[in-house]
């Protein structure tokens, strides 16, 4: 990227997000605040910044500020993106910061709220990882430039490190006493949320009342596994149960593994060998075998 010479107001803006930054005390803060503060400060009327979540590999819009941000921390019409899907897909599948010039020459574009023409895109990377996408839009084409994506990555960097310095400070050991962690494993056992072809990350946070980051770094760090490998360690325990039992002697395999909560047959069948080393196939007839 080209290297630029900042003017002392651009400096002053980067200095505020740095400042502003400082005071904040979770990922959340951290995200409505800068989508804020890039309208304030660099004169955009519109950001969103999406995250990605790696058990369900879609991008969400986790915090925007314009129209897409009615009242505190509420966004119209929140969507999520495959990762590779639209302009914002795209840039988090390459990892580069993007303009588009010309929203309506581009195919990939995906209009959200309402239809803009020109649009600028920079990934947000902890760790060499990617966490999500700053994306901004304007009405006018050709209104991003060169010194916007110069600016906007360097926004990027603060709000990465700020995310890298909250994810330190709180990783500190859950346990299994956790009183949020005792209520997830009351919903597995008692209500059988796994169930739930469409559960997820973010519906399993709601739930409880916190964070998809935070239910992530639970059981993570009680488990030391993946929230989707804790779901579906529930749901193959049903298959086990179900494979030979009487009551679903009449379901294909395929059927059995759909009611345990899986969405489809691949997912299924590759979930069940990673965890058990054998197909259902191979399975079922090993334990009818043995039985």
């Amino acid at each position: 990227m080209e290297k630029f010479t900042c003017t002392i107001d651009e400096i002053r803006a980067i200095s505020f997000f740095s400042t502003s930054l400082y005071l904040k005390e979770s990922v959340e803060e951290v995200l409505w605040d800068i989508t804020k503060n890039v309208i304030h400060q660099l004169g955009f009327v519109d950001c969103v910044i999406y995250t990605m979540d790696y058990d369900t590999m879609q991008l969400t819009q986790s915090a925007a500020y314009g129209i897409k941000n009615p009242c505190s921390h509420q966004i119209y019409n929140q969507i999520r993106l495959n990762l590779g899907e639209g302009i914002v897909g795209s840039i988090a599948q390459s990892k580069k910061p993007e303009i588009i010039m010309d929203t309506s020459k581009d195919s990939r574009y995906i209009v959200d709220d309402r239809n803009r023409l020109s649009e600028i895109c920079v990934p947000i990377m902890v760790n060499n990882k990617l966490f999500g996408v700053i994306d901004a839009e304007h009405p006018d084409k050709m209104f991003f430039n060169e010194k916007h994506l110069y600016l906007l990555t360097i926004i990027a960097s603060l709000c990465a490190q700020k995310i890298k310095e909250l994810q330190l400070k709180s990783r500190k050991p859950f346990k299994r006493a956790n009183q949020y962690f005792k209520k997830l494993e009351a919903l597995m056992h008692s209500k059988k949320i796994y169930r739930n072809p469409y559960l997820s990350l973010t519906t399993t946070a709601d739930i409880l009342g916190i964070s998809p980051c935070y239910l992530s770094s639970m059981v993570n760090s009680i488990l030391n596994k993946s929230f989707i490998d804790f779901v579906n360690e529930y749901r193959i325990c049903d298959v086990k149960r179900n494979l030979n039992a009487q009551t679903f002697e009449h379901y294909t395999i395929v059927s059995v593994g759909l009611e345990a909560g899986f969405n489809s047959k691949s997912a299924f069948y590759s979930a069940f060998k990673k965890h058990t080393g054998l197909t259902p196939l191979e399975y079922k007839n090993r334990h009818c075998v043995m039985s």
